[in-house]
């Protein structure tokens, strides 16, 4: 794709019985001594054309920020490294601009910044006062780069710059009983808030803010298992025209409506195939309108087209932390240059797949290496 995905008949044939408990291996691992993948570990796995492979892995600040010289020379003498890097602890939701990763930490109780191309690292939300984060789930970037965090305990929204700054927040106990994501259009004007209710609560629905004032404008859904009716419902996704796609989590299936936020159409039912839900969290969409749902009991990504047909699926259900092998996955992601980001709670980590037509060197966490590269000529 560049970035155009086709319908493979043999992702199908691959994916025609799958249990809950674990999905078809959808690729060889062939691990070097690190235990990292190599670059054959692609996605579908052959004989279909491949449309993804596994790039890398981000577990800490090392795998982002650059070694210190004296580090360097130290692990090169004594084969240790004296720097082991600043840990995730329990990631939840992920979001890219231009290179820069966004992830919640809801242990850690902030967010953690991995800035590919700039080689820096920080977190946001640590300091006292009204940008203090308590627990933050989902979180979302809009054209500027500004972070919205959703926060399940104030049940606030808390904005911040491009640089961590706090801006503002809105929202509060008023509107919301057990918020669980955040997601902004790219002008920040309209704010997609998500109230996954409970058992005994009606507020499954999905709340929308003027992302600027803070004002409450309207709500889309409520409690049912009708058209435009949600039971459990968890992320929101913008998609082309400006469309809106909503995990319907407890009806195990993805909701649309236009932009205005009527229902148009709904897709996924559970089941145990591929291209049904049995725990649907996260959304995402690529530029091309294809939708990526990461599934907790699969351990997997399914992405769809804008109708709602199964393209392929990237990943499996595991106990052992291998690359493309989950736990415990929740937040997935698409950045601009149709890199996939899928974070896995369990083993606190986040792994990358670069589209295979994109180059290793190309995009916004390609450049860093070509940069690097072009320095020692």
């Amino acid at each position: 794709m560049r970035r155009e995905l086709h319908y493979a008949a043999g992702v199908l044939l691959l994916s025609g019985v799958m249990a809950l408990g674990g999905c078809v291996t959808v690729a060889k691992r062939d691990l070097d001594k690190v235990g990292r993948a190599a670059r054959t570990l692609v996605f579908p796995a052959p004989p279909d054309d491949p449309r993804f492979v596994f790039e890398r892995a981000i577990r800490n600040s090392a795998d982002v920020v650059p070694e210190a010289d004296e580090s360097a020379l130290r692990r090169a003498l004594t084969g240790v490294a004296s720097v082991s890097g600043e840990s995730l602890n329990k990631p939840y939701s992920i979001a890219v601009h231009k290179g820069k990763i966004f992830v919640s930490d809801s242990v850690g109780r902030n967010v953690r910044v991995f800035d590919v191309p700039g080689q820096a690292y920080y977190s946001v939300g640590e300091e006292d006062g009204e940008g203090r984060i308590m627990k933050p789930l989902g979180i979302d970037v809009d054209a500027a780069g500004n972070l919205y965090v959703a926060d399940a305990t104030q049940k606030q929204i808390l904005v911040f710059d491009n640089k961590g700054k706090f801006l503002r927040k809105f929202g509060g106990p008023k509107y919301f009983e057990r918020l669980s994501s955040v997601t902004v259009d790219e002008t920040g004007e309209r704010v997609y808030l998500v109230d996954i209710g409970g058992v005994s609560s009606d507020r499954h629905l999905v709340r929308v803010f003027n992302g600027k004032t803070g004002e409450h404008v309207t709500d889309i859904g409520k409690r049912g298992s009708g058209d435009g009716e949600f039971n459990l419902p968890r992320d929101v996704a913008i998609g082309k025209d400006g469309r809106i796609y909503v995990v319907d989590g407890g009806n195990f299936r993805v909701q649309i409506f236009d932009k205005n936020g009527k229902y148009v159409k709904s897709f996924g039912s559970v089941g145990k195939q591929m291209g049904n839900f049995a725990r649907p969290k996260e959304i995402a969409t690529d530029r091309q309108g294809n939708v990526y749902v990461a599934d907790t009991a699969f351990g997997n990504i399914q992405i769809f087209n804008a109708e709602g047909e199964l393209l392929m699926f990237i990943g499996e259900r595991s106990e052992q932390d291998i690359p493309a092998g989950y736990m415990l996955p929740s937040g997935v992601a698409v950045d601009e240059d149709g890199r996939i980001y899928f974070v896995d709670q369990w083993f606190a980590r986040i792994d990358v797949f670069r589209p295979h037509d994109l180059g290793e060197n190309e995009g916004y966490l390609g450049r860093r290496l070509a940069s690097k590269m072009n320095a020692k000529k």
